[in-house]
């Protein structure tokens, strides 16, 4: 049974459910990360989108959205923007991120409203790539 099938909009999962749903050590790090960084918690939302329908987390520093995290069996994957303003910075950082982020970054279009990377947290060296375009995205923004 899919995630969202498990749980409709009529059905919202505890974060508990959530946890045990993906049974991940890199969820449970990923989520201390933003804690601990940007003092963040995951809100649990309900989604209509047509491409990803269902319940879903997001981690924002006040009114600023760090990133989705879309819930799998075994693993989350993380959406995290980068704007315009930051592709410099963002080509920068990826010689330094896995094989896969750069694949990701490059097959990502862009768009005036930036590249939305949709990337599936497998690996410790994905989940460091993960916080560190996210990092990249607090910090050229000053905050």
């Amino acid at each position: 049974m899919s995630w969202a099938e498990r749980y409709p909009q009529t059905a919202q999962p505890t974060q508990e459910e959530i946890d045990a749903y993906v049974d991940s050590p890199l969820w449970v790090e990923l989520k201390a990360f933003l804690a601990e960084q940007y003092g963040t918690a995951p809100r649990t939302e309900y989604s209509r989108c047509g491409l990803e329908p269902g319940w879903n987390m997001k981690f924002k520093k006040g009114s600023r959205s760090l990133c989705t995290v879309y819930v799998r069996s075994g693993f989350v994957t993380a959406m995290v923007s980068v704007s315009p303003k930051d592709e410099d910075a963002a080509l920068a950082l990826l010689p330094v991120c896995t094989a896969y982020t750069q694949d990701l970054y490059h097959r990502t279009a862009s768009s005036k409203m930036g590249r939305w990377l949709m990337v599936d947290v497998t690996t410790p060296e994905i989940l460091e790539d993960v916080k560190a375009l996210m990092r990249l995205r607090v910090n050229t923004r000053g905050r």
